[in-house]
């Protein structure tokens, strides 16, 4: 199943180290994608260019001081993954916490890297997630499931597993599904994939298919709509280089 995908990340792996600037441009060209899009799955509505001047450090106009703190708080994030990945942190629920506290930074202070207290509801899905007293059980069920049985798994499985789960327990008020995404490409950046990108023109298919694995139990879906994202991003990197 993940045959061809190996042998392009082995390929990609030869061609290391990257030369410096091809590098730079490929992690700032995903940096932008990357936030963009999974801004623009949750509803924000700056475009691709005004993300972009958003990063530069310039207001856009007529856009709400959330949706600017959207952007950079999404920046920090991924160069918090970035910094997990290069310490070889070990998955814990702690790191979670920290990633979702900058995605909130500013936006909900209150709620920024803590658990719910309240029920929610995922609009759109049938899946209903666990009550707030049941989500520090499922979140230690999550890691310890990941850190054990998760091991036997190809990365991209196990990765797609962990957004699954992840997003099934739904365990904060607001941001889960930006967490969600950077805790994918966190779990494949330590296996030394590159990050993927859900596109927001896709979001539909990833909505049905995560809906479809929390209320039949089947996957195969989710798993293959990664790993289609993550042979994309490799073919992209090997074209570059």
């Amino acid at each position: 199943m993940f045959q061809e995908i190996d042998r392009k990340k082995q390929l990609l792996e030869g061609k290391r180290p990257l030369p410096t600037y091809t590098l730079k441009s490929l992690r700032e060209k995903l940096l932008l994608e990357w936030t963009y899009n999974s801004n623009a799955i949750e509803g924000n509505t700056l475009t691709l260019k005004e993300t972009k001047v958003v990063l530069e450090g310039i207001t856009v106009g007529g856009k709400t001081m959330r949706e600017h703190l959207e952007v950079i708080n999404h920046r920090d994030a991924i160069l918090y993954v970035e910094e997990i990945v290069a310490n070889n942190e070990s998955f814990s629920e702690w790191q979670i916490k920290n990633l979702h506290r900058l995605i909130l930074k500013g936006i909900d202070d209150a709620y920024a890297g803590r658990y719910r207290d309240q029920q929610v509801y995922i609009s759109g899905a049938e899946h209903v997630p666990p009550e707030p007293f049941l989500i520090k059980e499922k979140m230690e069920e999550l890691i310890s499931l990941h850190d054990g049985e998760a091991e036997s798994l190809h990365p991209i499985e196990r990765a797609a597993r962990l957004h699954i789960i992840f997003v099934g327990i739904h365990p904060f008020i607001d941001g889960n599904g930006r967490a969600s995404r950077l805790l994918l490409n966190l779990d494949l950046m330590k296996d030394g994939f590159p990050p993927i990108v859900i596109k927001t023109e896709n979001r539909l298919s990833y909505y049905d298919a995560l809906d479809k694995a929390h209320t039949t139990g089947i996957y195969d879906d989710f798993i293959e709509l990664v790993k289609s994202e993550v042979e994309h991003t490799l073919d992209w990197y090997l074209s570059m280089v």
